[in-house]
Formats: C-alpha cells, structure tokens, sequence
C-alpha cells in the first residue's frame, strides 16, 4: 500500500536539542492526520521535513510514496504547504497574490488567473480581490493563505496551526468551500495545539 505520508525513526536535532526523536507514522491517502501536542514537541518540525523543507538527521519519510531527501522535487510538486503565519505578499492585492503562486507553480497565466478567481470566490474573498492584502483582516489574510496552498491542486496538504486567526466558518468548511475535490481526496497533515486535545480539523 502506497501512504499518502509515511516516516520511520524520524530525528531531528537542533545542536543539543532533539527535535524528533525517533518517529513513525503512516497516514492512508484520503485522510487527515492530526499532529497533537505541546508547543516544542516537534508538530512543526516533522511538517517541515514532510514538506522537503528540512533534511532529517535520521530515519526516513515519504510523501505520495516519494522519498523526501532523494525526491525532494516530486515531493514539492505534490504537495502545498501553510505554515503558522499567514505568508502573502500584504503590497499585492488578493488576486496578485494568487496570480503569482499559480506563475511560480508554471500555471498558464489564464489558467492561474481563473484558478486566482476560483478560490477568492470559494473562501468568500470576492469582495477584496482588488484590495492589497495589507487592508485584510487577520482572517481574511489567513483564508488567502490557504486558498494559496491549493493553487496548484495539491494531492497533499500540510496545515501547521491552521485555526490561527482563522474566522468562521471552520477550517473544514472554508477547506470545502475552496477546492471539494482536494479536501475529499487529498492526505492532509494537521500540526497544531489543542488545548482540547482534539484536532482542530
């Protein structure tokens, strides 16, 4: 069986600090699995690792059945990536903003100029498209980050503490709502802290 993500004896140090210390998991393609624990436990670490961002120190992973070292460039075709911080260019407008991911991703520029409109429309962004993301809300600059990280249709999405600063509706429903067919389908790795301990999506 081919995982949508997958790591054995996974360690990261950071001088003497051991990030991962030895980790294993395996999440099947079409779920979502939710990394739980206390703020340094390592949730972001192993995202950036999973996301190619990272080399680990030992053991292995692999996305879509790619190793992340070896294949890292498989790996981030496949992939789309938010991190805690909402990453958008705040002098560009919604639009811009969604126009150059889709140009960098080597999108035609209709074709990333539909797929642009396409997610402002589905995380409710229509209204401020023209708007430089400086004037967004918290929320609504969070909500075109997401909707950033599916530009490219990603068959794997990583969430590093998606619910901050996040409006309603919820993260799943704002995920439906911006591409049904990658939150149906997709292997979807939540980091985040719940004081609930339950995860946030």
């Amino acid at each position: 069986m081919t995982y949508a993500i997958e790591a054995e004896g996974l360690v990261k140090r950071f001088r003497e600090t051991e990030a991962l210390a030895g980790v294993d998991l395996a999440a099947r393609k079409g779920t979502v699995l939710g990394l739980l624990g206390p703020n340094g436990a390592g949730k972001t670490t192993a995202v950036r690792i999973f996301a190619t961002l990272l080399r680990p120190d030992g053991g292995w992973a692999r996305v879509a059945g790619h190793d992340v070292v070896r294949e890292a460039g498989v790996v981030r075709s496949l992939v789309g990536l938010t991190g805690q911080y909402a990453a958008v260019d705040e002098n560009l407008t919604g639009t811009e903003n969604l126009l150059l991911i889709g140009r960098l991703l080597g999108l035609p520029r209709r074709e990333a100029k539909a797929r642009a409109g396409e997610l402002l429309e589905r995380f409710q962004l229509t209204h401020a498209a023209g708007r430089a993301a400086k004037t967004y809300s918290g929320g609504m600059r969070r909500r075109l980050d997401l909707a950033a990280s599916l530009v490219g249709r990603p068959s794997i999405l990583f969430l590093d503490e998606p619910t901050t600063g996040l409006d309603p509706p919820p993260l799943s429903n704002a995920l439906e709502r911006g591409d049904p067919h990658a939150a149906a389908s997709c292997g979807t790795c939540c980091a985040a802290w719940s004081r609930t301990g339950r995860p946030p999506c």
